[in-house]
């Protein structure tokens, strides 16, 4: 049934491509190791101010956690350059970088096909 109205919202392609599985699944893993340790800070600040007895292994518990959180971190930057360094980066068609090189490449060829051959010396 069509109203003749548009739609609530238009499709549009992705700006940047998606993320490879293994560098999403290290990043979301970060996020929740992150907002967890977060938390942990949140409750030990709160333990300390009402003075509960649950401040101190909150403290200790948050100190683990920022370490860990940094380890997850670490493994998310880790994770994506093996991951491009394997399968590499998609390389744009209208490069300069690659422009010269085949431009620089083909000159050479030119060169190499207009000098004389070496003379035979097994011949002579």
């Amino acid at each position: 049934m069509d109203t003749g109205r548009e739609p609530l919202w238009q499709e549009e392609p992705a700006v940047r491509p998606r993320m490879a599985d293994p560098v999403r699944t290290a990043a979301v893993r970060a996020v929740i190791i992150v907002a967890i340790t977060l938390i942990g800070a949140m409750v030990a600040f709160l333990c300390t101010l009402a003075g509960s007895w649950l401040a101190f292994p909150a403290v200790l518990g948050t100190v683990a956690g920022t370490v860990v959180a940094t380890w997850a971190v670490l493994d998310v930057w880790v994770t994506r350059q093996v991951w491009v360094q394997r399968h590499g980066v998609r390389s744009q068609p209208s490069s300069t970088a690659r422009e010269l090189r085949r431009e620089r490449r083909q000159e050479r060829r030119r060169q190499r096909r207009e000098r004389p051959a070496p003379a035979d010396r097994a011949a002579a």
